[in-house]
Protein backbone atom coordinates (compact mmCIF):
# COMPACT_ATOMS: atom_id res chain seq x y z
CA UNK A 1 0.00 0.00 0.00
CA UNK A 2 1.31 3.44 -0.95
CA UNK A 3 1.97 5.93 1.84
CA UNK A 4 -0.19 9.03 1.43
CA UNK A 5 1.75 11.28 3.77
CA UNK A 6 5.11 11.50 5.41
CA UNK A 7 5.58 12.09 9.12
CA UNK A 8 8.48 14.43 8.42
CA UNK A 9 7.52 18.08 8.07
CA UNK A 10 8.82 19.97 5.07
CA UNK A 11 8.23 23.31 6.79
CA UNK A 12 11.25 25.57 7.11
CA UNK A 13 10.89 26.12 10.87
CA UNK A 14 14.01 28.32 11.12
CA UNK A 15 12.44 30.72 8.62
CA UNK A 16 9.11 30.63 10.50
CA UNK A 17 10.83 31.28 13.85
CA UNK A 18 12.75 34.23 12.38
CA UNK A 19 9.59 35.83 10.96
CA UNK A 20 8.53 38.94 12.88
CA UNK A 21 4.85 39.37 13.76
CA UNK A 22 4.51 42.60 11.78
CA UNK A 23 5.61 40.73 8.62
CA UNK A 24 2.75 38.23 8.81
CA UNK A 25 -0.09 38.91 6.37
CA UNK A 26 -3.45 38.44 8.11
CA UNK A 27 -5.48 40.16 5.37
CA UNK A 28 -7.26 36.94 4.44
CA UNK A 29 -7.96 35.98 8.06
CA UNK A 30 -11.30 37.17 9.47
CA UNK A 31 -11.42 38.95 12.82
CA UNK A 32 -12.56 36.58 15.60
CA UNK A 33 -16.00 37.72 16.77
CA UNK A 34 -17.78 36.76 20.01
CA UNK A 35 -20.24 34.75 17.92
CA UNK A 36 -17.40 32.75 16.35
CA UNK A 37 -15.90 32.14 19.80
CA UNK A 38 -19.27 30.93 21.09
CA UNK A 39 -19.39 28.31 18.31
CA UNK A 40 -15.83 27.15 18.88
CA UNK A 41 -15.18 23.52 19.71
CA UNK A 42 -12.33 22.24 21.83
CA UNK A 43 -9.99 20.11 19.74
CA UNK A 44 -8.86 16.64 20.72
CA UNK A 45 -5.35 16.26 22.07
CA UNK A 46 -5.55 19.19 24.47
CA UNK A 47 -5.28 18.85 28.23
CA UNK A 48 -8.28 16.82 29.45
CA UNK A 49 -10.97 18.64 31.37
CA UNK A 50 -12.28 17.23 34.62
CA UNK A 51 -15.18 14.79 34.51
CA UNK A 52 -18.57 16.34 33.84
CA UNK A 53 -21.50 16.07 36.22
CA UNK A 54 -25.15 16.10 35.35
CA UNK A 55 -26.98 19.03 36.94
CA UNK A 56 -30.32 20.75 36.62
CA UNK A 57 -30.33 24.51 36.18
CA UNK A 58 -33.01 26.99 35.21
CA UNK A 59 -32.28 28.91 32.02
CA UNK A 60 -34.54 31.34 30.19
CA UNK A 61 -36.41 29.42 27.51
CA UNK A 62 -35.36 31.79 24.71
CA UNK A 63 -31.70 31.36 25.68
CA UNK A 64 -31.95 27.57 25.65
CA UNK A 65 -33.84 27.55 22.33
CA UNK A 66 -31.17 29.79 20.78
CA UNK A 67 -28.42 27.37 21.81
CA UNK A 68 -30.40 24.36 20.57
CA UNK A 69 -30.90 26.04 17.19
CA UNK A 70 -27.11 26.28 16.83
CA UNK A 71 -27.09 22.51 16.34
CA UNK A 72 -25.59 19.50 18.05
CA UNK A 73 -23.15 20.21 20.85
CA UNK A 74 -25.10 23.08 22.40
CA UNK A 75 -24.48 21.77 25.93
CA UNK A 76 -20.75 21.59 25.23
CA UNK A 77 -20.80 25.20 23.98
CA UNK A 78 -22.69 26.35 27.08
CA UNK A 79 -20.11 24.55 29.25
CA UNK A 80 -17.22 26.14 27.31
CA UNK A 81 -18.67 29.62 27.85
CA UNK A 82 -19.18 28.96 31.56
CA UNK A 83 -15.57 27.73 31.79
CA UNK A 84 -14.27 30.81 29.96
CA UNK A 85 -16.21 33.06 32.35
CA UNK A 86 -14.89 31.13 35.37
CA UNK A 87 -11.31 31.44 34.16
CA UNK A 88 -11.68 35.18 33.58
CA UNK A 89 -13.23 35.76 37.01
CA UNK A 90 -11.12 33.84 39.51
CA UNK A 91 -12.59 33.38 42.97
CA UNK A 92 -11.86 36.33 45.17
CA UNK A 93 -10.14 35.63 48.49
CA UNK A 94 -12.52 35.85 51.43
Amino acid sequence: MKKLATLRSRTNWKRVDALKDDRIDFSDTPELTPEMFARAVVRRGLKPVSRKEQVTIRVDSDVLEWYKKQGPGYQTRINALLRAYMQEHPRKSA
